[in-house]
């Protein structure tokens, strides 16, 4: 009996019961996990949508900067839509929106647009708001209080198009 018991204690390796306890273990951490990471991974995506947003507000500041010196604020433009992505705009809007596009460096907005932005100019040059949607969600920036606001659409957009709009 005694010879028997050695033998065990002289056998290498883990029980099944061993085994079962380590596998209920990692069960119950990654049961705890699971939840907390789609906390993180949803709190990356709306900081994405933020960053993104930011990028637009300034290539919108950028171009209405550039265009606000050349013309001046009796320039061309005026309330109504700048750029259509849908190539109703004519060369000058279009021209507009596309290097809006090239430097917001957005990549939902390039190729087969995936994402829709709209923006408003003063008639001083300066951006007063811009509504990004990237599809999953909507960021609003507000020039007057320097916020964004991030919140999920009810509904996708209908037709991915950018709008620069001059008050």
């Amino acid at each position: 009996m005694f010879e028997k018991i050695r033998n065990l204690k002289n056998k290498k390796g883990f029980t099944l019961v061993e085994l079962i306890v380590v596998l209920v273990i990692l069960a119950i951490l990654a049961a705890l996990l699971i939840p907390a990471l789609t906390g993180y991974i949803d709190k990356a995506n709306k900081e994405k949508v933020i960053a993104e947003t930011r990028m637009i507000v300034m290539a919108v500041q950028t171009e209405a900067s550039t265009y606000y010196g050349t013309e001046g604020s009796t320039g061309a433009i005026a309330a109504g839509t700048i750029a259509d992505k849908a190539g109703t705009a004519n060369s000058a809007e279009k021209t507009m929106y596309d290097e809006i596009v090239k430097l917001a460096e957005v990549k939902g907005l390039t190729g087969t647009p995936t994402a829709s932005f709209q923006a408003e100019v003063g008639t001083n040059g300066a951006v007063t708001s811009v509504s990004y949607e990237n599809g999953t969600y909507t960021c609003v920036y507000t020039a007057s209080s320097s916020t964004y606001k991030v919140e999920k659409p009810a509904t996708a957009p209908a037709d991915y198009a950018g709008t620069v709009v001059v008050k």
